[in-house]
């Protein structure tokens, strides 16, 4: 195998430049190399794939007269004077050295490990001689300076007109950490990209798409990112591999499209007469035009002979468990089972309890006084006793129970199915790809898959992130509901909070439930679940006012608040009751049924109540660190009031000065119960790396320039291209450069977090 190398970075043949290590000699040390490492480059790829975070403008070669603090500059310049200083305390040496544009002189200082690289820089630093010098300008001792300054010196180290005509052009400021700086990080970069050709470089976008889309190769996206003659060059960079990411992704997600499509599945077609019409005639209310159109789509795909992959995602209480128990019912009018998977046991239960409400004596199949059509709705839960799990897993095997719902429980091997036709994810973003295939896997053909979720996505992000999956949006919710206000209380205003508490009072006496929401059990636990997110300064100002502010308060608990709601005067006495994630099924069953009852008409709880809970007498949330939660989250949990006819009213309770990325949130909370505008406001918020997961995989993030919010044109442009090459070429066999940036895409746990999303 071929290999050159330059400046102690080894490059190999093109096919593996991308997995070259970093040899250690970057830079003359191994410790170097360690450096790089923090910042999760370790290979000529990964550095080349550190792309700068902003620019620098470097047009005009500065005087020194013009110098401002805090700017980036170029200038040309004489040099004075340089000698070696030594720190008082520590002994360590550091150059102190002076430059004149022959008006005025600018301070500049290097700091230096040992005196042999100091009494380097004063070699090369000799009066007289002229160089560029380039670096931000801060203020010492009421002297402008320029500290740790790259510099080159003309007629020796570089050639005076290659310097100036440089020194016009923008500056990549790169992501940086301690010891390794944007110019290091830099100069490495130039090191590595100048030996290589257009052959050197894989191009993961085929030429044939690059030329209908007038697209220029990775090389010289690469070049005009890190090396710009003009802005012009590094947008159009930034916009090549823009298109790139998209591509690449929709490639992986089209590949997974057509490899569903090539697999055979028991079409499962809706017949007359069977418990699909009988369940419709006696439903108690009209579905919503979204339930209808959702409902047909997913009908048409259960009687194709292919498995249906179709995400159906709703606002909150639109109606998505109709959507899907009609979609069950077809399945077992046309011989089949269904499995409906939860993430939680309370869910579970909850799921159970629904269904089974719906369906009446149609859930009572083969029971006295079960109708003659009907079938049963079996649980499975890792907390059942032995009889009832032994029960219900041979109502499952026999397909007595044409529904089986549970929790993870459902993909233990004694789980078995007479006909397992229709697997119903809920909740889809709490289980991986491998869970999915397990339940998959249990049935004889590949069944049809429905994946379900409760927190909607703006359509753009949902096509990136389900590429493989027809969707289905539910947008309205069903007739009846009164619906929900929103206001956010300062948790340090007494008056605010005391009018919080009496609206607790007031509410249950009207007859209504409360429900009161913690992060964390007791002040012993972190949280419960809670999908917190850190309240990070959304400006350089807010950073620094948060760093003036006093420690955090704690975070508010369950067993506490409990305890003090109970002595409250401001409730009256009420009865007070407790639900979280210690407690066993049971007593997580036996607080939800005495909070519905009203015997408890106070629940004190953490997120368990997130999805699933349905109790309509519920119509006042008080939620407490409203600040530490996701906005998806708030959302989530403010649906488990107003689901009855009396209007629902929500409470966030928070610690959030006005201007923080925590207000931004509550505020957006406040103003709308639009679910899709909800969630297009939290992915500005929390930025776009979190959407392929690279919070969860600690490295970069997988899109660093796509804009899923902003740039759904060219996600659309490059998933046609993806599936008109994958059509052509389902394994990509003609495409291996794509194909390794796929699995270098979805590397490090990206790909389970794919299947997740």
């Amino acid at each position: 195998m071929a290999t050159s190398k330059n400046k102690g970075i080894t490059y190999q043949d093109s096919v593996h430049t991308h997995v070259d290590p970093l040899d250690e000699r970057v830079h003359g040390k191994p410790a170097e190399v360690k450096k790089f490492a923090t910042l999760g480059i370790e290979t000529v790829g990964d550095l080349l794939s550190h792309y700068p975070w902003r620019y620098a403008d470097s047009r005009e070669v500065t005087d020194i007269a013009s110098l401002a603090v805090g700017r980036n500059v170029s200038l040309v310049a004489q040099v004075r004077s340089a000698e070696v200083k030594l720190a008082q305390r520590t002994g360590k040496p550091r150059v102190e050295a002076k430059v004149t544009d022959g008006a005025r002189t600018l301070d500049l200082v290097i700091f230096m490990p040992h005196r042999g690289a100091a009494d380097f820089h004063v070699k090369r630093l000799v009066p007289g001689s002229l160089g560029l010098f380039s670096g931000q300008i801060n203020i010492f001792n009421g002297r402008l300076q320029l500290a740790n300054p790259t510099y080159a010196i003309f007629g020796h180290e570089v050639d005076e007109a290659v310097a100036l005509e440089e020194a016009e052009w923008p500056i990549p400021i790169y992501p940086a950490t301690a010891g390794l700086e944007s110019d290091k990080i830099r100069a490495a970069v130039r090191a590595a990209l100048e030996p290589l050709t257009e052959q050197d470089v894989p191009d993961p976008v085929p030429e044939p798409v690059r030329a209908e889309r007038h697209l220029a190769s990775r090389w010289s996206a690469l070049r005009g990112v890190h090396v710009p003659q003009t802005e012009d060059d590094w947008r159009k960079g930034q916009a090549r591999l823009r298109y790139e990411e998209a591509f690449v992704l929709q490639a992986e997600l089209a590949r997974r499209r057509a490899h569903a499509q090539r697999e055979e599945s028991t079409a499962r077609p809706a017949r007359s007469g069977g418990l699909l019409e009988a369940f419709d005639a006696r439903l108690p209310f009209v579905l919503t035009d979204g339930q209808v159109a959702a409902g047909e789509q997913i009908a048409a795909d259960l009687a194709r002979p292919h498995p249906m992959q179709r995400l159906l995602q709703g606002e909150v209480g639109s109606g998505k468990t109709v959507v899907a128990l009609r979609a069950m019912l077809q399945v077992v009018d046309a011989g089949g089972q269904a499995a409906l998977l939860a993430p939680t046991s309370v869910l579970a239960t909850q799921h159970v309890r629904t269904l089974r409400a719906l369906l009446g004596d149609l859930a009572e199949g083969g029971l006295l006084g079960g109708s003659e059509i009907g079938t049963r709705v079996a649980l499975l839960t890792g907390a059942q006793s032995t009889a009832e799990r032994r029960s219900n897993l041979l109502e499952a095997a026999s397909g007595q129970a044409g529904i089986v719902v549970g929790t993870h429980a459902l993909l233990s091997d004694p789980v078995q199915f007479a006909d397992l036709g229709l697997v119903v994810i809920d909740e889809q973003h709490k289980f991986g790809v491998e869970q999915r295939g397990r339940l998959q896997a249990k049935a004889a053909n590949a069944p049809h898959l429905l994946v379900t979720t409760a927190t909607p996505i703006p359509r753009t992000v949902a096509m990136t992130v389900f590429g493989e999956l027809e969707i289905s949006e539910l947008r309205h919710v069903p007739a009846g509901r009164s619906g929900i206000t929103t206001h956010v209380v300062p948790a340090d205003n007494r008056p605010w909070m005391d009018r919080t508490w009496s609206r607790v009072r007031e509410e249950v006496e009207r007859g209504g439930r409360a429900f009161v929401v913690c992060a964390r059990i007791d002040a012993d636990e972190e949280s419960d679940g809670a999908d917190l997110v850190p309240d990070e300064p959304a400006t350089v100002e807010e950073a620094q006012a948060a760093a003036q502010r006093a420690p955090k308060k704690p975070l508010r608990a369950v067993l506490e608040v409990a305890e003090t709601l109970r002595t409250d005067p401001r409730l009256g006495g009420l009865e007070v009751g407790l639900l979280h994630g210690r407690m066993t099924s049971e007593e997580k069953d036996r607080a939800i049924a005495d909070f519905a009852s009203g015997r408890t008409p106070v629940l004190v709880s953490t997120t368990v109540i997130e999805v699933g809970v349905d109790v309509p007498a519920a119509t006042i949330m008080v939620i407490l660190d409203a600040h530490v939660f996701g906005l998806s989250q708030l959302h989530q949990l403010r649906g488990r009031v107003g689901r009855g006819s009396a209007p629902g009213l929500c409470l966030l309770v928070a610690d959030a000065p006005e201007g923080t990325v925590a207000a931004q949130r509550l505020g957006a909370l406040a103003a709308t119960t639009d679910g899709f505008e909800l969630a297009r406001v939290d992915l500005e918020l929390r930025k776009e790396g979190d959407v392929l997961g690279s919070a969860q995989s600690g490295k970069r993030g997988t899109l660093r320039f796509l804009r899923i919010v902003s740039d759904g044109a060219v996600i659309d442009r490059a998933r046609d291209d993806a599936r008109a090459l994958v059509e052509a070429d389902p394994e990509l066999t003609a495409w291996p450069a794509l194909r390794s940036a796929i699995d270098l895409q979805l590397a490090d746990g990206r790909e389970e977090f794919l299947g997740q999303s």
